[in-house]
């Protein structure tokens, strides 16, 4: 083989490496990164929340009208009790013996009283025949009246003492639900002294607290959404019906009472209930905390469009429980990243995928 031909080989080899250098290969395709997005939707309003009790508007404390040591007891708390249902009864020995005593002493005054008309009576006589004076007359005349006043004296304490027989035993004048038991059998009550507090369960409030700070904001509300902690999703319209004019000396808050308007069977006296004052519409978007970034030059949130990425600059009006309302800088309907915000660069190429649901919250 001649030189010329060993050389050319030689140059060929040497010059792949430059022909090589001046074709580079294609550039790799850019990956799409996956993102999880939220649609941004206008923030519902956040309400002012206040926490209160189910109570029943008419709910009243029962005594018996005499003292005595409670024989028996016949109802307890949370018992339905009907109309004239009797609940608690008295030692009868005592208001039994008063009674008698009180018929024996209408007996006697009855029988004075017979034996006044007697005597006036004969007397009269006596005077038509002029055997007695006009004096000893009108002292036996004054004897009967006397007597009578007596009679009647007695008679109205026989009635008393019969009644206070009646009261030994204790009952609600109307249909109601035992909300409380403050005395027990065996214990001796004087007259007036509560025994049972009993509630009319036909119509219900809640109870709630204000704070002197808010007591305007409640008499100025128009609309109350009440719901209950252990049913979160039964809401019932309400309405105030009264609010207190004087502050606790001790919680210095004012005692509201908001009258539920028809409420369901599943309202019961002594749920927790949460009354929340409906409040305007905000114009403002709402998305998740984790939406939200800030590196220093302010707030922003990364919005996809057409398939890429767009760090927008938001103003953020307020972070809530249930995400951060943004008030300018973001549109209802856009998609924005609510994971990975700190990895992203603008530009990029993404396939989004709708975030889950967060769970709720009771």
């Amino acid at each position: 083989m001649s030189s010329a031909h060993r050389v050319l080989p030689t140059l060929l080899i040497a010059t792949l490496p430059w022909l090589a250098a001046c074709n580079p290969p294609p550039p790799a395709e850019e990956l799409s990164r996956t993102v999880l997005v939220h649609i941004a939707t206008p923030a519902p309003s956040a309400g002012t929340l206040f926490t209160g009790e189910v109570r029943a508007r008419h709910e009243v404390e029962l005594a018996f009208r005499v003292g005595g040591k409670i024989a028996a007891r016949l109802a307890d708390t949370g018992s339905e009790i009907r109309a004239g249902q009797p609940l608690a009864r008295l030692d009868p020995n005592d208001l039994q013996l008063a009674s008698g005593a009180a018929a024996a002493q209408l007996a006697a005054a009855e029988s004075e009283v017979a034996t006044s008309r007697a005597e006036l009576e004969r007397y009269t006589g006596l005077l038509a025949k002029k055997f007695v004076s006009q004096a000893a007359f009108d002292s036996r005349q004054h004897a009967l009246n006397a007597a009578l006043a007596r009679h009647e004296q007695a008679r109205a304490q026989s009635r008393i003492s019969g009644n206070q027989v009646a009261y030994g035993t204790l009952s609600a004048e109307y249909p109601a639900v035992v909300s409380a038991v403050l005395a027990d059998a065996g214990q001796v009550v004087a007259a007036g002294q509560p025994v049972f507090r009993i509630a009319r369960p036909e119509e219900k409030e809640v109870l709630i607290a204000v704070p002197e700070s808010r007591v305007e904001e409640i008499r100025k509300a128009k609309n109350f959404a009440v719901n209950l902690w252990a049913d979160p999703k039964t809401v019932v319209a309400g309405e105030l019906r009264e609010l207190g004019a004087v502050a606790d000396s001790q919680t210095r808050t004012y005692p509201a009472r908001i009258r539920l308007i028809d409420p369901p069977p599943q309202v019961r006296l002594g749920m927790t209930a949460r009354v929340i004052l409906d409040q305007p519409a905000s114009p403002s978007m709402l998305v998740p905390l984790s939406a939200v970034g800030d590196q220093g030059n302010g707030p922003f949130v990364w919005v996809v469009r057409d398939g890429k990425l767009e760090q927008r600059r938001v103003r953020v009006e307020a972070f809530r429980e249930d995400g951060a309302t943004i008030s300018e800088g973001l549109q209802a309907g856009e998609s924005v990243v609510v994971a990975g915000i700190s990895r992203l660069s603008a530009g990029q190429s993404v396939i989004a995928r709708a975030a889950p649901a967060p769970a709720s919250q009771h």
